[in-house]
């Protein structure tokens, strides 16, 4: 991998793990709140469940592109292991395009969706359903960018030790 390449990568992909982790650890501040007010102050405000289940969602989303060119993602890679060297090279071109054109794809599509719930306010926390939609576009965006600054490349996998 060239030089500029694997800074670009390495510099993503630390923004994106940095931002995800921050909202989890804010998710889980919120819950804490939420439990500690639902059973010892008698009762939780609304919104704490609202806006966990967006930080959370929120936080997979960033992350999934630096998960995927770390090789974190669930996958079978028993098929590149038995194809002969030019054939895996074939389906690592094939699994890229394919990664990138559905990255792309939620982009828009997804995009699209958050602009198209402007009108709807969330119940809980009162702001306009765009906002936290938005993580979808984000989310797919970077996963769009790793995948087109990893490129082509076989995926790298990850070994149990047997020992």
């Amino acid at each position: 991998m060239s030089s500029l390449r694997s800074r670009v990568l390495s510099i993503s992909r630390w923004v994106s793990l940095t931002i995800a982790g921050s909202m989890l650890f804010i998710d889980l501040a919120v819950i804490l709140y939420g439990v500690f007010m639902r059973y010892l102050a008698g009762g939780a405000p609304i919104w704490t469940d609202e806006l966990a289940r967006y930080l959370i969602i929120g936080s997979v989303l960033l992350a999934a592109g630096a998960v995927w060119i770390e090789g974190g993602h669930m996958r079978v890679a028993l098929i590149e292991r038995l194809l002969p060297p030019a054939l895996c090279r074939l389906l690592n071109v094939y699994q890229w395009l394919l990664t990138l054109g559905l990255a792309i794809a939620g982009t828009v599509i997804s995009y699209k969706y958050a602009l198209s719930v402007s009108m709807f306010t969330s119940s809980g926390l009162g702001i306009s359903r765009t906002i936290p939609m938005m993580s979808l576009p984000v989310g797919f965006a970077l996963l769009s960018w790793h995948a087109l600054w990893y490129g082509p490349a076989p995926l790298r996998t990850l070994v149990e030790d047997t020992a």
